[in-house]
């Protein structure tokens, strides 16, 4: 308050009595802001926290800075305030109806409180925050407690952007920024990963796989590449560890798949030249079955099964593979050839 100046104590004792949904509105006065909003503690911070969001929102405002609340003379746990503002901050986040507000802070003093934070983010790496952008602003005091004006502070600012999540660190000193970038680049380090899957198969990739490797990148905190001009083609995921991980784990379902799908084909193929399933086409003609489906055919036969479901010219048929006949859903039925091809055709 004192920072703010006397107008802004002036604001607060003319309108103290007046504050409606537990904060009131004052003018900035000597702080770089428009407007500050007087929250009256409840020890509700997320209803608090959304609250707010809701009135920046509805005033229109474009932007918006929260200390951390309730960890001063509330004496409430940073860990416990740190969840409550950051699900506060994402449910508003999702609301499609959201249009005004774009940037939120939350601006933290206490080096002590910054582990608390991080691991409260650390929970929220699978939602999805793309509707608005999410800033962290870490704010950190080297001035061990004691008041100083805000002029004979300089303060160093380094912005290092990310996805997600932009980190603003102040200090007194480069070497004081330094030290604290560092140390934020080793908490991000320790969660990032990298896998590279290198298979032949990859190379039979197309536009399906595409789309659901695009789809895993977007729900995972994940970078994928697809390298299919190596010989053997390579898939390089990188990004968060258990991300990394799970979306390994796809990868390698989607590879065998395509070579269980090769193989079949394969064999079908192979299948084709020994004998061949035929049935009534136009003219007195047969037409043979395709190589998967003669495949099936062949196979039930050779298991010794009674019937097999097939289609033919888009109808479902029900086969009786001893008496070679199809049966559509209305009884009509028709009869099938099974070829055996001989060898040299």
């Amino acid at each position: 308050m004192d920072a703010a100046g006397s107008q802004v104590a002036d604001e607060c004792a003319q309108y103290g009595m007046q504050y409606q949904n537990g904060f009131i509105t004052t003018r900035g006065g000597n702080l770089l802001c428009s407007k500050i909003i007087h929250l009256i503690t409840d020890n509700q911070v997320k209803s608090q926290v959304s609250k707010v969001l809701h009135e920046c929102e509805r005033r229109m405002y474009k932007s918006v800075a929260f200390p951390a609340i309730g960890t001063g003379q509330a004496g409430q746990s940073s860990a416990k305030v740190a969840d409550e503002m950051l699900d506060a901050v994402v449910e508003f986040a999702r609301q499609k109806s959201v249009q005004h507000l774009q940037t939120i802070k939350i601006v933290i003093f206490q080096t002590n409180m910054l582990t608390d934070f991080y691991e409260s983010m650390k929970k929220r790496k699978d939602s999805n925050s793309s509707t608005m952008e999410l800033w962290l602003s870490m704010l950190k005091s080297f001035l061990g407690g004691r008041k100083q004006s805000s002029e004979k502070k300089k303060f160093m600012i380094l912005e290092k952007k990310v996805d997600l999540v932009t980190f603003q660190i102040c200090g007194e000193s480069q070497e004081k920024v330094d030290a604290t970038e560092s140390w934020i680049k080793d908490l991000i380090l320790k969660e990032q990963f990298e896998n590279t899957i290198s298979d032949e198969a990859i190379e039979s990739f197309d536009e399906a796989q595409i789309v659901v490797l695009e789809a895993l990148q977007r729900r995972k905190q994940v970078t994928i590449q697809l390298l299919n001009k190596l010989s053997p083609p390579q898939i390089k995921i990188s990004g968060i560890s258990r991300d990394v991980c799970s979306v390994s784990l796809a990868v390698q379902e989607m590879i065998q798949e395509i070579k269980s799908t090769e193989e079949e084909q394969s064999k079908a193929e192979l299948l084709h030249n020994l004998v061949e399933w035929r049935y009534p086409g136009s003219n007195d003609s047969f037409v043979a079955f395709d190589k998967l489906t003669n495949m099936q055919l062949e196979r039930a036969k050779m298991a010794k099964k009674l019937h097999l479901n097939v289609k033919i010219k888009m109808k479902n048929y029900q086969v009786d593979l001893n008496t070679l006949k199809a049966t559509d859903d209305q009884g009509r039925t028709m009869n099938l050839r099974r070829v055996i091809k001989d060898e040299g055709k």
